[in-house]
Parts: C-alpha cells; sequence; structure tokens
C-alpha cells in the first residue's frame, strides 16, 4: 500500500510521518505534491487542517505545537480507520521513563495514569504497565560506574530464521568460519578480561547470545564457556550468568551440563509459538515437542531460572492460535517470559516477503490486542510481573516488547541493556558495547564488526580501539 501526503510545510515532516506510520506501518509513505496527495495536511502559526476525500477536520494550536501535530493527525487517523492503538502519541522505545520522571517529580500513581491518557491519548491499562515496569526497574537499575555487564554474541544459528536480522549466520553454510570465529572471539575475551582486572571493574552480569551459542558443536561450544568462565566467573561475584540456548534443535544433555559446569544460573529456551505449522514457515527446525523434551531436560539437570521467549504476531497466528502456546507454557511452568511483537525489520526475509511481495498476511489489530491481553493472564497464571519494557520500529499492532518474571528473577542484564545506566563490554561479530558516563547522563557506542571475515582479520584493532574508548571513563 502507498500511502501519498501533501503537507505544506516540511518542517513538520517528522511529526507527521511519526503518526502516519503508526496506522499504516507496512506501507510506503512518501510526501507529495498537493495534486498528487490522498491526504492533505495543513499547519500554519495557529491552525491544523486535514483532508481526505469526504473527511475534513480543522483545530487550533492549543499546546505545544509539534505535540499538538502528534495529537491532531493521530485522532484524525483513528476517525477514519476505527483501528484502535493503545500507545496514543507515544512512539518512544522506553515509555516506562516517562512513567517514572513523573513520580519522582511527585505526582500520584492516578495523577500519572491521567496524564498518559490526556496527555499522550494512551489506554490506561498501559499508563499502568509502565508503572509497574518503571518500579520494577528502579529497583534494579545501576547507579555506580563501576560495576559492569559482559556480552558474548556467537555468530551462527543453525538455520535463518525469516524475521531475523541479526547477525546469525547458518551455520551449514559457515562451518570452515567457525574456528577462525572462536579463536577471534576467544582472543578478545581474553584481551577485556585483562582490561577488567585491570580496571578493577565489578561484573555484575554476564550474557551469551547471539546467534545462538549453542548452534557450535559439543566440543566448541564447551571451549567458549570455560574461557567465559575463566575470565569472567570464577574470580568474580557475578549475580547473574545467562546463556541464550534459544533454538531447542540446538541443545542436547552435553551442553547444558556444560553449562552447569560452569556455573551458568539462568537459561532462556526460546519456542517463539507452540505451533508446529508456524514453526515450520518461520525456517524453525524442531517441533514444539522438541521443546518440551529440552525444557524438561534442563528442569531435571537442575536450573532453577528457565526463561521462555515468545512472539506475538507471526504469520498466520490469530487469537486461537496464541491460546494455545499460553496454554503449552502455562504446563512448563518458566520462572520468566519475554513477550516479543513481530518486528519487520529490513534485511529479515519476512520484511522482503511481507513488505516488498505483500506474500504473509499480517494479523489483524483487535486479534493483536486480545493477544496482548492474554499475555498478562499468562503472566498471572505463571505467578509473573512485568519488569522490564521497550518497544521498536514497525512492530505489528505498534505494541511492545515485555519481560515478566517472578519476584527476584528478573533478568538483570535486560535491564541494564534497556535503561543504558550500565556500560556493557561487547564481544563478538556485530556486538555493540556502551561505555557510560552517569555523571554526565550520556553514553558512547562501539560497534564491532558485522562481517566475519573483517571480524577475525581486525580483532587486534578492535580490542585495542574497545580499551581506548573505555579509557575515557576509566582514566
Amino acid at each position: 500500500m502507498e500511502v501519498k501526503i501533501y503537507l505544506n510545510d516540511l518542517k513538520y515532516r517528522y511529526e507527521v510521518y511519526q503518526l502516519f506510520n503508526v496506522y499504516f506501518s507496512m506501507s510506503n509513505i512518501d510526501f507529495v505534491e498537493e495534486d498528487k496527495s490522498d491526504y492533505k495536511v495543513y499547519i500554519d502559526d495557529e491552525t491544523l487542517k486535514f483532508i481526505y476525500k469526504d473527511y475534513q477536520r480543522k483545530e487550533k494550536i492549543s499546546e505545544e505545537k509539534k505535540h499538538s501535530i502528534r495529537r491532531f493527525i493521530f485522532i484524525c487517523l483513528r476517525e477514519l480507520t476505527n483501528d484502535i492503538y493503545p500507545w496514543g502519541i507515544l512512539i518512544g522505545i522506553r515509555p516506562s521513563k516517562i512513567a517514572l520522571k513523573l513520580l519522582k517529580e511527585g505526582n500520584t500513581e492516578e495523577e500519572v495514569i491521567n496524564i498518559f491518557k490526556e496527555r499522550y491519548l494512551a489506554h490506561e491499562d498501559k499508563a499502568k504497565l509502565c508503572i509497574d515496569v518503571a518500579r520494577a526497574e528502579e529497583r534494579i537499575v545501576n547507579k555506580d560506574k563501576n560495576n559492569i555487564a559482559v556480552y558474548i554474541g556467537m555468530a551462527f544459528c543453525p538455520t535463518r530464521c525469516v524475521y531475523c536480522s541479526f547477525t546469525a549466520n547458518p551455520i551449514a553454510a559457515h562451518k570452515k568460519m567457525v574456528m577462525p570465529y572462536i579463536e577471534a572471539l576467544i582472543k578478545e575475551i581474553n584481551g577485556m578480561s585483562s582490561y577488567i582486572k585491570e580496571k578493577n571493574l565489578n561484573i555484575e552480569s554476564v550474557y551469551f547470545g547471539g546467534g545462538t551459542p549453542t548452534s557450535v558443536n559439543d566440543e566448541e561450544f564447551a571451549m567458549v564457556m570455560k574461557e567465559i568462565y575463566d575470565n569472567f566467573i570464577k574470580d568474580n561475584n557475578v549475580k547473574e550468568f545467562t546463556v541464550e540456548c534459544g533454538r531447542p534443535d540446538s541443545i542436547n544433555k552435553n551442553k547444558l551440563q556444560t553449562m552447569k559446569d560452569y556455573k551458568v544460573n539462568r537459561i532462556s529456551i526460546n519456542p517463539q509459538t507452540m505451533n508446529d505449522k508456524t514453526l515450520k514457515l518461520i525456517g524453525r527446525n524442531h517441533t514444539s515437542e522438541d521443546i518440551i523434551e529440552k525444557f524438561n531436560m534442563a528442569r531435571n539437570l537442575g536450573f532453577e531460572h528457565i526463561n521462555m521467549d515468545l512472539i506475538i504476531g507471526l504469520p498466520g497466528e490469530g487469537y486461537e492460535e496464541f491460546l494455545n502456546t499460553k496454554n503449552e507454557i502455562i504446563k512448563l511452568k518458566p520462572d520468566s517470559i519475554t513477550i516479543h511483537g513481530l518486528a519487520l525489520k529490513r534485511g529479515s526475509a519476512m520484511y522482503e516477503n511481507f513488505v516488498l511481495k505483500k506474500g504473509i498476511e499480517v494479523t489483524l489489530q483487535d486479534e493483536i490486542i486480545k493477544m496482548y491481553a492474554e499475555t498478562k493472564n499468562l503472566g498471572d497464571s505463571l505467578g509473573l510481573s512485568p519488569y522490564y519494557m521497550y518497544r521498536q520500529k514497525n512492530m505489528v499492532g505498534n505494541m511492545e516488547n515485555l519481560g515478566y518474571a517472578k519476584k527476584g528473577k528478573e533478568c538483570i542484564y535486560n535491564i541494564q541493556m534497556i535503561e543504558e545506566k550500565q556500560t556493557i563490554i561487547a564481544l563478538g561479530a556485530a556486538a555493540v558495547s556502551k561505555v557510560v558516563f552517569l555523571e554526565e547522563d550520556r553514553l558512547e557506542r562501539f560497534p564491532n564488526l558485522k562481517d566475519l571475515h573483517e571480524y577475525i582479520r581486525r580483532i587486534d584493532e578492535m580490542i585495542k580501539r574497545k580499551k581506548g574508548l573505555l579509557d575515557t571513563l576509566y582514566n
């Protein structure tokens, strides 16, 4: 679908685009000449005017101008489409920060809810969610510059899921690159470990993700795990060591035992859905029974914190399909769950097929809202509470990604990563380090190279430059 907009003052192009993108997120949105447009938006010093066919709306600018434009466009499109978007005009990735700021300014919870509803046109349930998340994050978020997190990325996966845009190379096609990559990764682990010790930094959490860390063979996996343990875990008071097991088809008893041996205390087994038809469609070579088998295997080996990721809005899935997933997850009783709204990212196969070729049908908006309501019921059934949240561009339904956990089992790394109040030293291809200057309320990023060959070839350079950036904080 193509959305053609005439805007008389392109100074406000960004504000107008943002709100059209809420209602037409899978469309090409273009600003064109007046005679070629379908939608016409006129902005002057005092008034706003919107025209689409027989629909017209006009109102005075009654508050801060850009905010007034966003509200006006949102209301016009809501009236035209009858679609419901519970976040209103909130488009930032961390809306809970607004709630926390309002609470710190002395507003009651009821006053915060009213501000969300009246100023931002957000629904009451989203305002309450922001308050709950803000209070949970505030308990854990970092306040000491010497506390850090370490992220290690494995750049391989068993196969590439159709929605994926990460650096996740299918391992069968890149077998010759696995050992050179691991050798470079170990070199980076050793290099940054010596820096952490030299600066006497405290490692609060370690997160081994990717990609899929368990996609390599047992010996290769054990090799990396030993290096992570020796360098970051053994002599440090690490609160949380997570391994993103991810795909059940990459997990076996040997790898799980290796994790136990090296003191992993949180793992993630990610079904995304418990519907076999969908698993096949999105490029996963396993079934829902495989998920159940590997989950129970991990429990029997003594893992006391197992997280499971689910995705809302996968192709072909509606309310009934999610109910099946919900009921199966309740039987397993994970300690935390992470709910992702499907984000159609450029570079993913799903973007190519859905956005460009229109080959995959999107889940209807009212179904999306009902499915999100069931995720809350799922959390309640498992005794879990929301503890972290973020939003992304091009999410189906313009909703949110949300973590639920039992009290005391909130993922520390997730909170520090999303709140951006803790330095994260990130290792591996495409991993992005964040150096946080708490007193200045700013951060600087250092991205490792994405290409496997370049990452391997230039590993010494990346270690040196990363240390150089960290020296600006820990001099």
